[in-house]
């Protein structure tokens, strides 16, 4: 297995676990607020730790120099800034509990935000299942 190989094999790992953290998230929101006395308190997790981890998945992307012209196109956007500083915000110690200053903006300021993020994920995957299909034959 040559270095790419590796490093997309790798990077697949990171886009499961975040892809996990989407799954989880949507299943909260069909649950439904009234059928979940923790449902504030889970959907804000398991949204910050998939957007968060969405963030380690773009880094690996850029890192091991992936191409795709899809995920390449979502990443042109200005909410992957955002995003980063979310992710600083999610795993990285804050001592204000209530400052949002890495988690506002990209709520704020963001463009078309869960649209985007959810695109991003499905071009993700996209790209992950044609490039395993591709190891298969």
């Amino acid at each position: 297995m040559n270095s790419r190989e590796s490093d997309t094999y790798t990077l697949h790992r990171y886009f499961i676990w975040a892809d996990r953290m989407r799954v989880h998230f949507q299943a909260v929101l069909f649950q439904g607020k009234e059928n979940n006395p923790d449902y504030d308190v889970e959907t804000f997790l398991y949204m910050s730790y998939w957007y968060g981890a969405t963030y380690v998945v773009i880094e690996g992307w850029r890192e091991a120099r992936l191409n795709d012209p899809k995920v390449d196109e979502l990443l042109e956007s200005s909410n992957v800034e955002l995003l980063r500083k979310y992710r600083n915000g999610v795993f990285h110690y804050q001592k204000d509990y209530y400052s949002d200053k890495k988690f506002m903006p990209l709520i704020q300021e963001g463009r078309d935000v869960v649209s985007w993020i959810r695109s991003l994920s499905e071009a993700f995957s996209d790209y992950f299942l044609r490039w395993l299909e591709k190891r298969r034959t």
